[in-house]
């Protein structure tokens, strides 16, 4: 009988090459759930046309992660990747901690990507926003 094979912190390398996925996938999806709102604005540009469609796509965005880190604790990249993201104690996450993670890693990307960075300084390698929302992303071989 095989013994179970217990998971480890995702290393920062493996973090990055997922997130470089899933850049890929965020613009397909922002590509395609832009083309209905262009439609609806019938194609003006205005600055209040300009902002909700930057509110929209930031609602998109978080409601595919969200929902995805929600119902298994992986987006596709993730699961590519053969990561998993956990609470800290390894339970599944809220919906509290999913939308805090969103919102701080947006606010860190915003922010020349200081949520990323702070893994170069972590003692664990993590990101801030994992460590705010206190969840971590677990390598699962």
């Amino acid at each position: 009988m095989n013994a179970p094979v217990e998971s480890t912190p995702a290393s920062l390398r493996r973090r990055l090459a997922a997130m470089l996925y899933e850049s890929l996938l965020l613009t397909a999806l922002v590509l395609v759930v832009t083309f209905p709102f262009v439609g609806f604005t019938g194609g003006t540009v205005s600055t209040a046309s300009r902002m909700a469609l930057q509110i929209y796509l930031i609602t998109i965005c978080g409601l595919y992660f969200t929902w995805y880190w929600l119902h298994g604790g992986q987006t596709l990249p993730m699961k590519t990747w053969h990561m998993r993201l956990t609470t800290v104690t390894g339970a599944a996450l809220t919906r509290r901690q999913a939308l805090l993670r969103y919102l701080a890693a947006l606010g860190g990307l915003i922010a020349a990507g200081l949520t990323i960075w702070w893994a170069l300084f972590d003692r664990d390698r993590q990101f801030l926003h994992d460590r705010l929302a206190g969840t971590r992303i677990m390598h699962e071989p």
